[in-house]
């Protein structure tokens, strides 16, 4: 199984590749030096390790994304679902509901995506 957490700094640097990519490995050193206060050999070893874990590639010199941040939240929420509720998205629901009250507009967009979800 895939790892899809970020810690606090992968998540932000993620984030900057995101918001400004495709963009040169060179674009991204000096966005991270700007923006984190990074050294070069500091962002090559994030983008590596981001890269290794198939979110990011470094093609040639240009940094691209491999997932889309929405796929990459969508697949964070799977493995969530699936190391803590056994992959049971009702069980899921009974335990965030339990805690938290639904509000009827929250209700009406569950039950518009069930519907739109339905097994035919």
């Amino acid at each position: 199984m895939k790892n899809y957490k970020l810690g606090k700094m992968e998540k932000r640097f993620a984030d900057l590749i995101w918001e400004h990519e495709p963009l040169s490995s060179r674009e991204l050193t000096e966005l991270c030096e700007k923006e984190f206060d990074w050294k070069r050999t500091t962002t090559y070893t994030m983008l590596k390790r981001l890269c290794d874990r198939r979110i990011f590639q470094n093609d040639g010199g240009t940094v691209s994304a491999l997932m889309t941040k929405n796929e990459f939240l969508a697949a964070q929420g799977e493995e969530f679902i699936n190391n803590v509720f056994g992959g049971s998205l009702p069980k899921f629901l009974a335990a965030f509901t339990g805690r938290n009250r639904l509000s009827e507009k929250e209700i009406n967009e569950i039950e518009k995506l069930i519907n739109e979800h339905r097994e035919g």
